[in-house]
């Protein structure tokens, strides 16, 4: 039971800064998750738990939503998340685990040192996000940080950008939920934690929303980027360890 109730404090954690950081609560939900789950139940939830989160930050922020940069970063942000989640089906689960490590340290060490300088705001970058976003969730679990990358080019005001990002992550989570609880990462005996879950991402949504209202998102973005830093690490570290044991 208390492992329970470390996981959930843990992924209300995650939710409300992953709201603050506009980037999404599955960079940070996807290894604390890891912890306590395998790497494809972990998919399946995180999954799962982002379909209720993203509806929450929609409800809060609907006013935003810019529906022309959705639909050019949504649509191939789907088709690729599609099929990133059809290919972890044949892919060995501590491979996949072990390349989500690594993406999380580089997208955690770039956006660090290069968070000054966005991409240009074209509709090729758009397609380029949405693929390339939509793909590594598929294999890893979250895109998060890419869609937020390609985002930040278009200098979105606070409402906007988790609006649009919340609309195009909704699209995103909900097609590669299908493929996970169709390749059985999602099972009936995690039914179990959808009320939980429900509550976490209308809370953390909402508590992330106040505490944007007062205080710099530039702030809380690094450290949210060093605490993936140090908890990818860390997985990979024990995974380094375990092989040579």
């Amino acid at each position: 039971m208390e492992r329970y109730l470390i996981f959930f404090g843990l992924a209300l954690v995650a939710e409300i800064l992953g709201t603050v950081s506009g980037f999404g609560s599955s960079i940070l939900f996807v290894p604390i998750a890891s912890l306590f789950f395998n790497f494809k139940t972990v998919l399946g939830i995180t999954a799962v738990f982002h379909v209720f989160s993203n509806l929450s930050k929609i409800a809060l922020f609907r006013k935003g939503i810019r529906l022309d940069i959705a639909i050019k970063l949504g649509i191939p942000a789907v088709i690729f998340v599609i099929l990133g989640a059809i290919i972890t089906k044949y892919l060995p689960v501590q491979q996949i685990e072990l390349g989500m490590n690594i993406i999380l340290i580089f997208l955690a060490l770039f956006l660090i040192f290069k968070s000054d300088r966005p991409l240009k705001p074209s509709n090729s970058n758009l397609y380029l996000g949405g693929v390339t976003s939509g793909f590594i969730a598929g294999i890893a679990g979250t895109g998060g940080a890419i869609r937020g990358i390609t985002l930040a080019a278009f200098q979105l005001p606070k409402d906007v950008f988790i609006a649009t990002s919340a609309l195009i992550d909704l699209g995103v989570d909900l097609s590669r939920a299908v493929v996970y609880i169709n390749n059985g990462y999602f099972t009936s005996k995690h039914l179990v934690y959808i009320p939980f879950l429900i509550g976490i991402s209308i809370l953390g949504s909402y508590l992330g929303k106040l505490i944007l209202q007062k205080t710099s998102e530039r702030t809380f973005r690094y450290i949210i980027l060093i605490v993936i830093l140090i908890t990818a690490a860390f997985q990979l570290y024990k995974y380094i360890y375990s092989g040579k044991s």
